[in-house]
């Protein structure tokens, strides 16, 4: 199966503020439907990154079988770890980065490559804030999420 999602993270006073995160998974069944799912949650303290790597997890995790997945972020961070090779050196290097200090958020990216594992997928910069409309889709689910755990 063919699908595409679309992710964006939030966090309202990066990095220690409230945060969310929004995904759309879109695919077209046998007869040419369209069908959509969004995903969206909101965490009290987060950062940006942690958002926009929980985004690609949970849009990855809400897939029940293998698929070839076009995945678009506005996230160099999340898509230049795939596209230009980060992942392998920090694992090959311990969950170091050049600098021998350690990966952040080492959990979440543990947890994607799980959620990864079992499709092909195409890591997709695609600029933030531009007018792409599933990014300000996604944006806008974010958002939400990250204003409702301001309490």
């Amino acid at each position: 199966m063919d699908v595409k999602i679309f992710t964006d993270g939030a966090a309202r006073g990066n990095p220690e503020g409230p945060g969310g995160y929004g995904a759309v998974l879109q695919f077209t069944d046998a007869k040419g439907e369209l069908h959509e799912k969004e995903i969206s949650e909101g965490f009290v303290r987060t950062s940006n990154n942690r958002m926009e790597l929980m985004a690609a997890i949970a849009g990855l995790e809400a897939l029940n079988r293998p698929c070839n997945v076009e995945l678009y972020s506005d996230s160099k961070y999340l898509v230049d770890a795939f596209n230009k090779g980060w992942l392998a050196s920090w694992q090959k290097n311990g969950w170091k980065k050049s600098d021998k200090k350690p990966v952040l958020n080492q959990d979440l990216w543990q947890r994607l490559l799980t959620a990864a594992a079992p499709h092909h997928i195409a890591w997709n910069w695609v600029k933030g804030h531009d007018g792409h409309p599933e990014n300000e889709r996604c944006d806008r689910l974010a958002t939400s999420a990250a204003d409702a755990m301001r309490g």
